[in-house]
Parts: structure tokens; C-alpha cells; sequence
């Protein structure tokens, strides 16, 4: 790549003004600290206030890393019409689409978010660009499906150039219907007939089946014959190959790989197939920049990449980007999040703080990597590099670390120390074999792969990890905002499909806490920076949040029951203290979701689904790493349904009420069922004994603090009371009932007892 500097800048750093919010956020510390003092000097020495105490204490602690994370935001404005002056030659791309299961993830779904890349805008696309898609499931299916879409792809990509296309995934543009004009004669005819081809590409895709390919496919799909999905070699087919291709079809090579895989090695889940995706296209491609997605994120801005250039080569010291995050966006997301997970507000407030401090989280999908930050190179190491010191690595040392494989380390010698062609490679299909070879289930023992080199192992949130691992070693990142938004996604619906991704990303949260790779321990022994490390706290103790919140959620319903209080009486000093902090906090979650454009529903919304959350996936989260560390269970990787692109105008759908909460027979709903009947036993008791039991020359008894505090929990669970009473896919099954019902009977001999 040559580099070329001119005097326009590509990007500008903009600080984010926000000293009435670093206002609100010392007054409610200072009534945190009042209410924990409050606690203190008048402190009965009854367990549960010594309880209360203690969540209290851990909710401020809380307050604090979010301090931490809010306290310095700032924001990267990206300009790229000054690369051609900048920079002489753009560097070349390889792009990541991974995807697992052809049930709850379409192909037709992965086939889209594909084509949004082929499509994307930049200099000599068909040279510099490269699309590999890894299947983990080993499906034909998906296979035919890219195989068919790089056909389609012909039609699609021209189209979208020669008409400046802004949205370029078919099913999202072909859902209008543009306006055409009188001088839009020949725009029409070409929307209509790729309009056609798209719709006959669905039924194709729609229409297939495995074991027909598999039977009468040919000999491309024979090597599909007999694979059982965690049993079978490597398949990788150049289903692209843009160097073959005739004049005015450039668009980026699409390979196709699903890696080896063995009942006898572990392949590791997503960070296993994103190092296998590394290693096959360093031997392809070798590009020096990486983008991975998900393969229901598409790119909605055809320009991303070269937005995306502005900040890897905008700094003059490039450690101060060692990657790109994108924030996640979705697309036919439902009105005022009803299911709490589309993070907008925790894009804009936390990623923004974290950007002025060591640099965004790398969030999974949508980020460009610099490949040599990726094969674990340091900071330093590209100084000394710069200032001509640094030796090339000698070749044992490269097979410790990359493998045996001589085209790879060699690669891998390119890539780290800058000597990367800018002539494209004459046949990539040539390179098929040695790719074979690096993909395979046992290439990675005995070398450096998951641990310092591609991303890491050991969390089911590999993303996390891997990003910390970068900031560690000393790198930076950014955080790339533009309009429109530079990928877009679908966000779960239902209660199911939601509480089973929050599950998993806090299980692999809570792995990394209790692991070696603990942020305090990597600034410590490592260069990630203090501050840093307490922004990735803030985060990896979501599920270390449920026991606390649990706990607290219990005392109220435990007082009503027990005839006890918890909370100061509407007579005390301390009843001030906490009524200024409700209303306090409350006002300032509120605003937050204001600023961002969002509704007061939206922040109901998201509030009474982090309480569902916390005592449903969160918790069993914590219980699952708990128990894995002691050797009773082990942690399973959880797909998260997809759901299928709609670009046929069918308008029917399953979800019959969309934002209503289905329940299935998981686990993850009986806790939270539990809390919610438990809620409401007590405030009847409760009221029972105000009306009907005299108490009078009695003291200690609940109060209005303690009637509020369940009052709240049922309006946050009332999802969960209709579920109790309602039928079909919106009622809790009896299963769940059942455990519920003997958890609230544990709960109430507790409270008896007591």
C-alpha cells in the first residue's frame, strides 16, 4: 500500500460537551453515599438490612464504573472525500460473513448481507475486496445458496453502480417502490427485471433441499455426502474468482468455507471459525485489513469502507487504531423496544465514553482489523518497524506461533512487516489446497493460535475478549458514527430468542472476570490503562449483577411477608435521602433516552426488560459459570434465531402481536416467573394484614417504601403475569409453572420461618 499524505485531514476527534450530566452524575453519587451512610449509623444489626446494605454498596459501585465510562465522550467525524488526495493506493479488504445453522439462520438471510458487500463502493472493488463465508454447520445448502447468489450477484452489483444504489441488500431496497419519472424509463426496465431475478433467486434458495443436492447436485456438492456437522474435512470452494471474470463484472471474489471438524478436538464456536476464516485468507488474499459480520448484518452505507480508511490510515501513529467498530443498528426494528435489546443509548453513551478513554469494545460484527494487530504484533513492534530496527522474525519462531504451513508463515511475515504486493493474485483457486491445510481441526496444536495470535479462546463472548486482548497489548481503537448508518441487523424478538442472547453474552462475560484475563490483572501485569480497565468491568460484571439485584428485589416481598421493614419510614431522615435518589436516577435514565431521541415508553421499556434480564439470563449465567468452574456442567454456545428477509411482499408472519412476550419450556423463565408471583403474594398479604390485622403498639412492621418497592416489580414483571394466565406461545408452559410455584413455596416456609 502506498501512502501518499496531503494536507486534508481525513478525520477530525470532536469532544462531547456533557458538564450537566457530570453534574447529575456526582449528585446521585453523593446520595448513594448518603443513603450507605444512612445505613450505617443506623444500622438494627437484622440480616436484612445488613443485606440491603450490601446490595447498596454494590449498586454504587456500579454507579461508579458508569461514571467511569460516561465521564470523557468523545466522537470521530470521517472524511472521505479527501483519500484520493491522502492516500495514494487504498488497501485491500477481506471480509468475514460467518454463520452456523441453516434453520435459525436462512441462507437466504446470509445471502443478502453477502451481496450488501459485493455491492460496496471502492477503488477497484474487484481487486482489493475478497468475501469469505464461513459455514459452521457444513450445510449444502448454504453452500447453493452462495453459490447462487454470486450468480445473482452479475446482475445486482452492475446495477447498483450505474444507478448509485443506496441501499444494496435486494430485500431491503426491493421492499418500496420507487417513484419513477417520465425520464426514468431505462431505470425502471432494469428495476423490474433485477427485482425479477432477485424474487426467482429466493425461490431457488426457498425451494432446495439437502438431500436432493446432495443426491443430484453433481460433483460439486459430492463432497457433501455422509458430513455430519461436527464430523467432516474442510470444504472450500472459489465460488468467484474475479480475475477469470469478463470486463464490467469486477466485484469482490466470494470463496465459500466450512472448516474440518472432529467429535476428538474442540473447535472453539465463532472464535474458532473467525481464526480458520484468518488463516484461509492469508493464504488467498492476504489482505491487510479484515471486516467481520454477522451474517444478519448488511452493509447499509455503501461507502463504509472507505469511512472505515479514513481512520486506519488517518492517524499519524496507526497504534492509535488498531481497529474500527461499527455501533449496531437494526432494520424493521420494533416501535419504543419492546425487548430492551436494539443498545442504541448504550452506543451513544457508553461507546462514546469509551472512545475518549483506550477506545471502543470490539463488538463482534461490523469491525475492520488490521490483520497484524490480529497475529498479536505490539505496539512497539510497529515503531521499531517504522524506524527500520525491528528484524524480520525468524522461521521458527513464525511456526511456534502461525503453524507449520510455509505458505502461511510466509504470509504472515508480509502481513506483520508491511510487504504486501499490490499486484492481485492471478488465480486464487490455485491456493485452494494450501487453504485446505490451514483450515484443518488439528492445525492449530502446538502453536499460538487463540491464545496470542486471531481471536481468543476461553469465553463464549470471544468478541470482548479478543478486543481486550488488543487494548492490553497496548493498541487503540474508534469508533466509527455515520449517516446512514454503516451496517444494519435484526434484532431478536420474543422473550426466548432474546433471553438466550443476553444468557450467552453473559455467560462469556462472567468467564473472562473470573479468568486470568481479568481487565484489573491486564493493567496490571499488561498496558491496558486503568480507566479502560474499569470501562470493561462495567461490563463483565452484568451477570455478577444478578445475585445482588435478586437479593434486593427479595427484600421487599421478604418485609411484606415477614411483617419487617428494610427501607427508612416515611418519618425518618433517611426516607428523603432515598425518595431524592429514586426520582434522581430515574430522571437521569429518562433524559438519557430523550437526548437519544428515544420515548418514554422506550425508556420504560428497556428498564422493565434489564429487570426481566437480571433475574432470568443473567442469573443463569452466573449459575452456569459458577457451576462449570466447579466442574458440574460445561458451557453451551447458543445460536440466536435469525429471522428470514421478507422480499416476496408476504406479509404473514408467525408473530401475530409483535413486542408481545412468548415463553418457551427454558429454564431462563422460571426465576423470573417466581419473583413475579412471589410479588404479588406479598402485596396481598401485605394488604390483608394493613385492613384486617390490628397492629397497633407495634413497630418494625412494613411501610409504604416497602408496598412501593413490589408495586414496582409486578408493573416490570407483568409480561410474566399474563404469561401466567394466557394460552399458546404467550402463555408460560406448565413445566416452568410448576418449578415456579415451588420456588415461591421454598420462599414463603423461609419467610414463615423467619
Amino acid at each position: 500500500m502506498e501512502v501518499a499524505r496531503g494536507n486534508k485531514k481525513l478525520h477530525e476527534r470532536v469532544p462531547v460537551r456533557r458538564t450537566a450530566w457530570k453534574l447529575a452524575d456526582l449528585v446521585i453519587l453523593f446520595l448513594l453515599l448518603a443513603l450507605l451512610l444512612h445505613r450505617v449509623l443506623h444500622d438494627g444489626g437484622e440480616p436484612w438490612r445488613r443485606a440491603a446494605l450490601a446490595c447498596e454498596a454494590w449498586f454504587t459501585f456500579i454507579w461508579l464504573l458508569n461514571m467511569n465510562a460516561k465521564w470523557s465522550p468523545v466522537r470521530f467525524e470521517t472524511f472521505p472525500e479527501n483519500l484520493a488526495e491522502s492516500i495514494g493506493e487504498l488497501p485491500a479488504v477481506d471480509m468475514f460473513v460467518t454463520t452456523a445453522d441453516p434453520v435459525l439462520e436462512p441462507p437466504v438471510v446470509t445471502v443478502n448481507t453477502v451481496l450488501s458487500l459485493l455491492a460496496l463502493d471502492y477503488p477497484a472493488a474487484g481487486e482489493k475486496l475478497a468475501c469469505y463465508v464461513s459455514d459452521d454447520g457444513c450445510s449444502p445448502l448454504t453452500c447453493y445458496a452462495m453459490r447462487e447468489a454470486a450468480g445473482f450477484a452479475t446482475v445486482w452489483v452492475p446495477f447498483c453502480r450505474r444507478h448509485s444504489i443506496a441501499v444494496r441488500a435486494p430485500f431491503r431496497y426491493f421492499s418500496s417502490t420507487p417513484e419513477f419519472g417520465p425520464a426514468d424509463r431505462k431505470f425502471m426496465d432494469d428495476w423490474t427485471f433485477v427485482k425479477s431475478e432477485y424474487e426467482k433467486l429466493v425461490h431457488r434458495i426457498e425451494d432446495a433441499d439437502e438431500p436432493s443436492l446432495v443426491r443430484h447436485g453433481g460433483v460439486e456438492f459430492a463432497e457433501f455426502l455422509d458430513v455430519q456437522r461436527g464430523n467432516h474435512p474442510t470444504i472450500i470452494k472459489v465460488l468467484w474468482d474475479n480475475n477469470r471474470s469478463r470486463t464490467g463484472e469486477g466485484f469482490p471474489h466470494l470463496i465459500y468455507v466450512s472448516r474440518e471438524k472432529s467429535p476428538n478436538l474442540h473447535h472453539h464456536y465463532k472464535a474458532g471459525a473467525m481464526n480458520a476464516l484468518t488463516r484461509v485468507s492469508a493464504v488467498m488474499t492476504n489482505a491487510p485489513v479484515m471486516l467481520n459480520m454477522d451474517c444478519d448484518m448488511f452493509a447499509n452505507n455503501p461507502r463504509v469502507v472507505l469511512h472505515a480508511m479514513c481512520l486506519l490510515l488517518g492517524f499519524d501513529d496507526e497504534t492509535s487504531c488498531a481497529f474500527v467498530q461499527t455501533p449496531q443498528k437494526f432494520y424493521g426494528a420494533l416501535k419504543d423496544d419492546p425487548f430492551g435489546n436494539q443498545m442504541d443509548v448504550g452506543f451513544m453513551k457508553v461507546g462514546r465514553g469509551v472512545s475518549g478513554l483506550q477506545g471502543m469494545f470490539y463488538c463482534g460484527t461490523g469491525c475492520f482489523h488490521r490483520r497484524k494487530v490480529i497475529y498479536g504484533m505490539r505496539p512497539h513492534s510497529v515503531r521499531e518497524g517504522r524506524e527500520g530496527t525491528t528484524g524480520s522474525s525468524s522461521n521458527k519462531e513464525l511456526q511456534s506461533k502461525f503453524g507449520c504451513s510455509n505458505n502461511l508463515k510466509q504470509s504472515a511475515r508480509d502481513a506483520i512487516y508491511g510487504n504486501l504486493s499490490a499486484e492481485p493474485i492471478v488465480d486464487i483457486s490455485s491456493c485452494v489446497n494450501v487453504a485446505r491445510e490451514v483450515a484443518a481441526c488439528n492445525y492449530e496444536i502446538g502453536t499460538c493460535w487463540g491464545q496470542e495470535v486471531g481471536w481468543v479462546y476461553g469465553s463464549l463472548s470471544e468478541d470482548m475478549l479478543t478486543g481486550q486482548r488488543i487494548h492490553a497489548a497496548g493498541w487503540r481503537s474508534t469508533l466509527l458514527e455515520i449517516e446512514p448508518p454503516p451496517f444494519m441487523g435484526c434484532a431478536p424478538n420474543g422473550g426466548p430468542a432474546c433471553l438466550t442472547q443476553f444468557k450467552r453474552w453473559a455467560t462469556g462475560l462472567f468467564e473472562i472476570l473470573i479468568s486470568r484475563n481479568n481487565p484489573i490483572l491486564m493493567t496490571i501485569f499488561r498496558s491496558l490503562q486503568f480507566r479502560q480497565s474499569l470501562a470493561y468491568l462495567m461490563t463483565y460484571v452484568w451477570p455478577v449483577r444478578a445475585p445482588f439485584e435478586l437479593c434486593y428485589a427479595l427484600l421487599g416481598p421478604y418485609c411484606l411477608l415477614a411483617n419487617q421493614s428494610f427501607l427508612p419510614k416515611t418519618s425518618e431522615d433517611g426516607f428523603r435521602i432515598a425518595l431524592a435518589l429514586s426520582i434522581a436516577y430515574n430522571t437521569y435514565v429518562f433524559m438519557e433516552y430523550i437526548e437519544c431521541g428515544h420515548s418514554a415508553r422506550a425508556c420504560w421499556n428497556n428498564h422493565r426488560m434489564q429487570r426481566i434480564t437480571s433475574a432470568s439470563a443473567w442469573l443463569l449465567a452466573f449459575l452456569t459459570v459458577v457451576l462449570k468452574t466447579l466442574g458440574f456442567s460445561e458451557a453451551v454456545f447458543e445460536i440466536t434465531r435469525k429471522d428470514k428477509s421478507k422480499s416476496d411482499g408476504d406479509s404473514n408472519t408467525d408473530e401475530a402481536e409483535p413486542g408481545r412476550f412468548t415463553f418457551d419450556e427454558s429454564s431462563v423463565f422460571i426465576p423470573v416467573t417466581a419473583l413475579a408471583m412471589i410479588s404479588v403474594i406479598a402485596i396481598t398479604v401485605g394488604a390483608w394484614r394493613v385492613v384486617f390485622v390490628t397492629t397497633e403498639g407495634l413497630s418494625g412492621g412494613p411501610g409504604i417504601s416497602e408496598f412501593i418497592c413490589c408495586g414496582w416489580l409486578v408493573l416490570c414483571f407483568m409480561p410474566l403475569l399474563r404469561g401466567l394466565v394466557a394460552s399458546g406461545s404467550y402463555g408460560i408452559p406448565w413445566s416452568v409453572k410448576l418449578k415456579a410455584c415451588l420456588l415461591v413455596a421454598i420462599f414463603l416456609l423461609f419467610c414463615k420461618r423467619n
